[in-house]
C-alpha cells in the first residue's frame, strides 16, 4: 500500500466524450489512472454511478485508499453552482441540476472541488505547462463551441458562484449566423471547428476541397480538426482560405482579451490547433498584432498548450489542492 503519511489528489475531466480520473501525489506525479466514454443522453443517476465507479478504479490502479485522498477536483461542461457543486446543464449529456459533487463526497469523503471544464485545463497550463509561472494566463479553446478562462496571480476568475470568461459567446460580427446559445454573430458561430467544418463541407460540395471531398465527403460529422488539416496539407486553398478566416476572428478576441487584462500569455489549446499548430497561430498572431493599440503589442505572447489532455486533469487536482490549503489556513 502507499505511504498513510503522504497526501494524494484526483483530478477527474468530464469531457463530452470521456470520463477520466487521474491519481496523484502531492507532488502531481500521476500513480494510477482510469478511463471510460459517456454515453450521450445518460440518465443522471446511471451516469453519477459510472463516475463513482471511474474513481474507484483510478484509486484501484494506484493502489490508494479512498482515505488518503485529501480532495478530487473535477471538470465538467456547462454553466455550474460553484458553492452547491451542481451542474446546472450538460446538453451534451442530457444533464439538469445534478449534485456532482455531493454524489462523490457521500461515496468517498473527501471533499470536491468542481470547476468548469475549460477553467481545469487553462489551470493545469498555468501550474504545469504553457503558462507556467505567469501572472495572468488567459486560455482559448476552439473546439465544437469555443471555450474560455482565465488565471490572475494564481486564482481562477470566476464570478461569486459561477463560471465566466465565456469567450465564445462575445459577439464579433453584428448581424453573423447564430451560435448555440441563439447569439448573432458569435466567436463561437464564426470560428469554432463546428462553424470551419460547415463552411468545408460546403466548399467540398462545389468542387473547391477535392481532397477534403476524397478523404472524408460532404459529411460535417466526419469532418474533424485531422481532416480539415490534412486537405490544407494536401493543396485545399479554400479550406486553407476558410480557416484562415476563423483565425481573423480569433485575433479579435485576442484583441479584446489584451486591452481588457494585459496577459502575460494567452494560451490557444483544443484539437483543432493541436491539428494544425502552423497554420493558425503565426496568422493569429499576425491579424491581433494589427490591431492592438502600440503601447499593448509587447506585453503579452501567443503560445500553444502543452499538455494536451492532460491539462483538465491535472488542473482540477491542483485546484483540489489549492482549495484545501485555503480551507486549512486560520
Amino acid at each position: 500500500m502507499t505511504d498513510d503519511s503522504k497526501s494524494y489528489w484526483i483530478g477527474f475531466d468530464l469531457g463530452g466524450t470521456k470520463m477520466l480520473a487521474v491519481v496523484y501525489d502531492d507532488n502531481f506525479k500521476q500513480l494510477g489512472k482510469a478511463r471510460k466514454k459517456t454515453k450521450g443522453r445518460e440518465g443522471m443517476e446511471s451516469g453519477l454511478k459510472r463516475i463513482n465507479g471511474v474513481i474507484k478504479e483510478a484509486l484501484e490502479d494506484a493502489n490508494v485508499d479512498p482515505k488518503q485522498v485529501k480532495g478530487l477536483g473535477i471538470g465538467c461542461p456547462g454553466p455550474l453552482d460553484l458553492k452547491k457543486k451542481v451542474i446546472r446543464t450538460a446538453p451534451n449529456l442530457g444533464w439538469d441540476d445534478v449534485p456532482i459533487g455531493l454524489s462523490i463526497e457521500k461515496e468517498f469523503g473527501f471533499p470536491v472541488t468542481v470547476a468548469n471544464d475549460v477553467d481545469a485545463g487553462v489551470f493545469g497550463e498555468y501550474k504545469f505547462g504553457a503558462g507556467k509561472g505567469k501572472r495572468c494566463v488567459v486560455g482559448i479553446f476552439p473546439g465544437t463551441g469555443i471555450g474560455g478562462g482565465c488565471v490572475y496571480e494564481g486564482k481562477l476568475f470566476r464570478g461569486a458562484n459561477c463560471t465566466c470568461m465565456e469567450i465564445g459567446h462575445i459577439s464579433v460580427l453584428p448581424g453573423g449566423s447564430i451560435d448555440g446559445a441563439n447569439n448573432h454573430g458569435s466567436l463561437e458561430s464564426v470560428a469554432s471547428r463546428l462553424t470551419i467544418a460547415g463552411q468545408s463541407a460546403l466548399a467540398a460540395y462545389r468542387g473547391q476541397a477535392p481532397n477534403l471531398l476524397d478523404k472524408v465527403g460532404t459529411d460535417i460529422a466526419q469532418i474533424r480538426s485531422g481532416a480539415i488539416s490534412e486537405a490544407i496539407k494536401k493543396g485545399d486553398k479554400a479550406v486553407k482560405a476558410i480557416v484562415e478566416d476563423a483565425c481573423e476572428y480569433l485575433a479579435i478576441s485576442v484583441v479584446t482579451v489584451v486591452h481588457l487584462l494585459a496577459p502575460d500569455v494567452i494560451v490557444f489549446g483544443g484539437g483543432l490547433i493541436e491539428a494544425m499548430p502552423e497554420v493558425m497561430l503565426p496568422e493569429i498572431k499576425k491579424q491581433a498584432q494589427k490591431r492592438i493599440l502600440p503601447a499593448l503589442r509587447n506585453v503579452y505572447e501567443i503560445v500553444e498548450a502543452k499538455l494536451g489532455d492532460d491539462a483538465g486533469v491535472m488542473g482540477a487536482a491542483a485546484l483540489a489542492k489549492q482549495a484545501f490549503e485555503e480551507s486549512a489556513k486560520p
